[in-house]
């Protein structure tokens, strides 16, 4: 019997506005024109931005997350990330309409692997306006053991070949800024010295759901086809200061889209669409 097995099942609520703010400060950061008002439908995944978890600073843990042994389980391993996720979006969200979000832990997972100990957390979270469910997304969130020594910066390289390919620069003002965003405290994302020295990182780390959030813009423009569903998943860390790539390439269900700094790719998606 896993020693959290008593954190299975734990559900909690929170309710939050969808505020046109704040879809409009991501696009804008993001090179876009920031034009939405309360009644348009509230871009894809930019429900991250909400349902804000804010703590005072003694609840929070030394890598700037809400301490360990809240709604989540208190795993000792350091380091914390989130490693990907799978959603099914049923209906459109408006910007301006109250939404409650039901979350729910759905499994706790130990494994031994070759990168030493791995704790996943997968938790489910259902949003809801009103009308039934509008979202329903799981999240894989994974600790980790310290990191044996320091990774290498992947090597700048050419725009991949596929159908769609935009190049963003994630510099530290757009790491800050989506940070703030989504109240995301984790210091490797802005804190240079502690990404480092604590985490073994060589420079600043990209948001995985920042990457997320590139990927399903650029489904959206390429495919033309409202996005039914999303699954992604992390495969190493981007960083900031090299170029970051997001392609994709069209498929009989919709699209396979991914994230490329070095030869290897960062994150890669899945896409569905009606």
């Amino acid at each position: 019997m896993s020693v959290y097995e008593d954190w299975v099942g734990r559900s909690q609520t929170a309710t939050d506005v969808l505020d046109p703010a704040r879809s409009n400060a991501l696009d804008v950061a993001l090179g876009g024109a920031g034009a939405l008002t309360a009644g348009d439908a509230l871009p894809l995944l930019d429900h991250w931005l909400h349902f804000w978890d804010v703590k005072p600073p003694a609840a929070l843990g030394t890598d700037g997350h809400p301490a360990k042994g809240g709604f989540l389980p208190p795993v000792p391993l350091p380091r914390r990330m989130w490693a990907g996720g799978r959603l099914t979006f049923l209906q459109p969200l408006h910007l301006g309409e109250t939404v409650t979000r039901t979350s729910t832990i759905m499994a706790v997972t130990e494994k031994v692997g070759k990168s030493g100990t791995l704790v996943f957390v997968t938790v489910r979270h259902e949003l809801d306006a009103g009308g039934g469910i509008a979202v329903s997304e799981e999240q894989d969130l994974v600790y980790r053991d310290p990191a044996p020594g320091v990774l290498p910066l992947p090597v700048a390289v050419p725009v991949p070949d596929a159908a769609w390919a935009e190049t963003v620069a994630p510099d530290p003002v757009l790491l800050f800024r989506y940070s703030a965003l989504t109240m995301n405290g984790h210091r490797i994302h802005y804190d240079r010295p502690y990404a480092m020295g604590e985490e073994s990182y060589p420079a600043l780390v990209v948001h995985g759901p920042l990457q997320a959030a590139l990927l399903i813009r650029l489904a959206g423009k390429g495919l033309g086809r409202p996005v039914t569903g999303f699954d992604f998943r992390g495969q190493q860390p981007a960083f900031d200061g090299i170029p970051l790539h997001v392609c994709g390439n069209v498929t009989d269900q919709g699209g396979e889209f991914w994230t490329q700094q070095g030869e290897a790719k960062n994150m890669i998606a899945t896409v569905r669409t009606a």
